[in-house]
């Protein structure tokens, strides 16, 4: 096996050779980075690689399981990171130019657990101006493998196209309005953005605190899996964070061993009001092709009514996000607006005018719809949603509107109002026709339901046609 072909196993596949001693943690590294190089100007995926960091780290890590060394549950495997997690030393942009030498003094908790756990951080991925809905204008954006003319989603653009193109085996990534879902989805990826606050957010810097969430970008759902175990965890520097036990979610997966009707027993909801109005008919068959799909695995599906006001959430998602935006960047607001691109300036404007009443409305709102779709779950195990509510669409069309403007409230319909509740979602690809670009859907969980949604995930990854990333990479 060439080291090119390692770049397109999973990553606990990855992991696993490594720890048998099958290729050195050095020369996966090595390959990646020349994998990196060589495809710079064709993806754009990273603000910046580490190189001699993960070198280094490479070398340890292979001197570690040469002298007999417990090895963690990442052993060895290039990741990346998306370029708001604080790197102590090393300029931490958030994709802006107001932040471009910025060098924070201490590593976000993320970045200590994955260098715990044994991972090797190749770099950090680009990402649109402050995680919002634009790149700024100086900075090229990510290119999606599979079409150079589709979009390759907001905000952690450049971790979906990393881990779509081979670069690395997994990113993280951010998601405030839909940031893991949209580059998901575009990219053929299992994105998982787990309950508020089930990962610490210290060390990352915010688009809206309030809203943000940190989760994996995956090939595969046993990976998105495998890093939840690594990422989860009560941290005492994140007020937010859950103090509750993290279980090992690689026991929830599925395995063929659980026979062909795994799901016996499972709900799944669907509110198919929701997820058809409105909606492209390719997206609407897309989720129709993973209900039958599920269905034949054993579940039961139910029909079900996500909260009315999960539209007007996503209506006036701008304005929340607006206002904590606006407080995030006070250092740098208005003193120095001529760094900031139209897009991420728009929406600080629109949060410095927003009123206190406003915002309040909405934090009451959001109360109130996340008690009433908790109480939806408690009768289903997960919801089936589309992502968004068309196929991947293209960079021109993207650039002329949605979702850079923060009223594009039909685009966020089936993202922003699970980060205003905190609810768990995993992202799930689904194969495109003859090759072409893939489709996906989502599901929705109870808060600390990734169990559940992992084990739905992994037997639904495990019965549909696998994807095979496009040649032009490979």
């Amino acid at each position: 096996m060439t080291q090119l072909d390692w770049q397109w196993l999973t990553l606990s596949q990855a992991c696993q050779r490594l720890k048998s001693g099958q290729a050195s943690a050095l020369e996966l590294t090595q390959a990646s980075l020349a994998r990196a190089h060589a495809l710079s100007d064709q993806t754009h995926g990273f603000a910046r690689l580490l190189e001699d960091d993960a070198l280094d780290t490479a070398r340890r890590l292979d001197d570690q399981r040469a002298s007999g060394e417990p090895l963690g549950l990442l052993h060895g495997v290039p990741i990346g990171i998306k370029d708001l997690l604080f790197t102590q030393g090393v300029p931490t942009a958030s994709g802006t130019r107001v932040m471009a030498d910025f060098c924070p003094q201490f590593d976000a908790t993320v970045v200590t657990r994955l260098r715990q756990a044994g991972a090797v951080l190749l770099g950090k991925t680009q990402l649109t101006e402050g995680a919002f809905g634009a790149h700024h204008p100086e900075i090229t954006a990510p290119v999606n493998p599979w079409d150079k003319n589709l979009w390759s989603g907001v905000s952690s653009s450049g971790s979906g196209v990393a881990v779509a193109a081979g670069l690395v085996f997994a990113a993280i990534g951010s998601d405030t309005g839909g940031s893991i879902r949209f580059p998901s989805a575009s990219c053929g990826l299992v994105g998982l953005k787990p309950t508020y606050g089930r990962v610490s957010l210290h060390g990352a810097f915010p688009l809206a605190n309030s809203l943000d969430h940190l989760g994996p970008m995956t090939r595969s759902v046993e990976d998105a899996a495998r890093l939840l175990c690594v990422l989860a965890g009560h941290d005492p520097q994140d007020p937010n964070t859950i103090d509750a036990p993290v279980p090992n979610y690689l026991q929830a997966l599925c395995t063929p061993d659980d026979g062909p009707t795994p799901l016996v027993g499972m709900r799944i909801g669907i509110d198919w009001s929701y997820v058809s109005d409105g909606v492209d008919p390719y997206v609407v068959e897309v989720t129709r092709q993973a209900i039958r799909q599920f269905a034949e695995l054993g579940a039961q599906i139910i029909e079900v009514e996500v909260p009315s006001s999960a539209s007007i959430l996503a209506e006036a998602w701008g304005i929340s996000c607006g206002v904590e935006c606006a407080q995030a960047h006070a250092d740098y607001y208005p003193q120095q607006q001529e760094l900031y691109g139209p897009v991420l300036k728009g929406l600080i404007e629109l949060g410095l005018r927003t009123s206190v009443e406003d915002y309040q409305a909405l934090q009451t709102l959001r109360a109130s719809f996340a008690q009433q779709l908790s109480a939806v779950l408690n009768g289903v195990d997960a919801i089936i949603a589309p992502c968004m509510p068309l196929a991947t669409p293209s960079v021109a069309d993207m650039e002329a509107g949605a979702p850079s403007a923060p009223d594009q409230a039909d685009f966020l319909l089936f993202t922003a109002p699970y980060d205003y509740s905190g609810h768990p979602t995993l992202t799930l690809p689904v194969a495109g026709q003859d090759g072409g670009p893939p489709g996906s859907f989502q599901l929705i969980g109870a808060r600390l339901g990734e169990e559940t949604l992992l084990r739905l995930g992994s037997a639904f990854e495990q019965a549909a046609l696998p994807l095979t990333y496009p040649e032009l990479l490979r």
